[in-house]
């Protein structure tokens, strides 16, 4: 395991120990920006816009969680380039394995591992997904299927090297397998299982439903999946792809999305917001997990804050919508 005395190491292998990570965290939620550091909407928003974005600010208040994704859900918002955290398990079954602007989760079940989403390239399930599951007592040897939520090469680029070298088999929807394959022929990997809405992957005792949420891109795929937090268990959900698309016939879609994925988060019982980009103050509750594992859990909102997260991102890009309509009728 990473100690403070490491802390020359990680510096120079471009991530950052605990210690020094968490002060960062602690830095960020105090200058009132979380980690993400993102911009405020330009003063140029339309206004129908900015009523909803108005209006999901309100709903935010101070929760961090939410007012970082406000954050990111902002026009013109760019994030700061982030340094990468140690690994850390979030739940007894689930580890992060971050390169700070990206992450993948490893969901830990008795009978392999199953990854969703790979990281950047080769090299970041080399260097980065390999030990940190090593680090953290797992055996990546265990890892049997890597779901790519969705087809940008931050999220599929190390999936190839696992299957090749573990065995891992690679799902997808079918529209971002066509994707890749047509946007990044040279790095996609082998075209092997489909995600279809509502999939539902079981390995040992573990299930984890896929559901087709496009927007981000025409084949993103959100995950539904338990975890335990000791005896306390859990349900969590894992929006696939954050970023807002241009054209009002996608946001449209994207909105679609949101609304059928909330009522399937309801029906579920999901009380655990996740996310694969450091949108939702994920970096810096990863570190509070680390520093106090056996505290109140920052990553279980209840029933009612993960709906809440749901709402604030409908209002969001109801505003994007609305902006995207107006320059639309111009």
């Amino acid at each position: 395991m990473t100690s403070p005395s490491s802390s020359a190491r990680d510096d120079r292998d471009g991530s950052l120990s605990r210690r020094r990570f968490a002060r960062l965290a602690a830095v960020g939620l105090a200058a009132g920006t979380g980690m993400t550091g993102l911009a405020s909407a330009p003063a140029s928003a339309a206004a129908d816009g900015q009523a909803y974005y108005d209006r999901a600010d309100r709903l935010a208040g101070d929760d961090p969680v939410l007012r970082n994704l406000v954050r990111s859900l902002t026009p013109g918002s760019a994030p700061p380039p982030l340094p990468a955290p140690a690994p850390v398990k979030l739940f007894d079954d689930l580890a992060m394995l971050s390169v700070g602007f990206v992450h993948a989760m490893a969901v830990l079940t008795d009978d392999g591992i199953v990854l969703i989403d790979a990281l950047r390239s080769p090299e970041d399930a080399r260097d980065v997904i390999v030990p940190g599951l090593r680090e953290l007592g797992a055996d990546p040897e265990a890892i049997t299927h890597v779901i790519v939520t969705h087809g940008h090469d931050d999220h599929f680029g190390g999936a190839q090297y696992l299957a090749d070298r573990f065995g891992a088999r690679v799902l997808m929807s079918g529209a971002d397998w066509d994707l890749v394959e047509r946007t990044r022929p040279d790095h996609a990997p082998v075209r092997d299982l489909e995600i279809t809405d509502g999939h539902r992957l079981t390995v040992g005792g573990t299930t984890i439903g896929l559901y087709e949420t496009p927007g981000h891109t025409a084949g993103t795929v959100s995950p539904i999946l338990p975890v335990r937090h000791g005896s306390d268990q859990h349900t969590a959900m894992l929006w696939g792809g954050i970023r807002p698309p241009e054209a009002v016939a996608e946001l449209r879609t994207y909105l679609a999305s949101i609304h059928s994925f909330r009522l399937r988060m309801r029906r579920a019982g999901v009380d655990v917001e996740l996310a694969n980009h450091p949108i939702d103050d994920g970096l810096a509750r990863a570190e509070q997990v680390r520093e106090d594992p056996g505290g109140d859990h920052p990553f279980v909102l209840g029933r009612r804050g993960t709906d809440r997260f749901m709402a604030v991102m409908d209002l969001m890009l109801r505003g994007w919508t609305a902006d995207a309509e107006d320059q639309d009728g111009r």
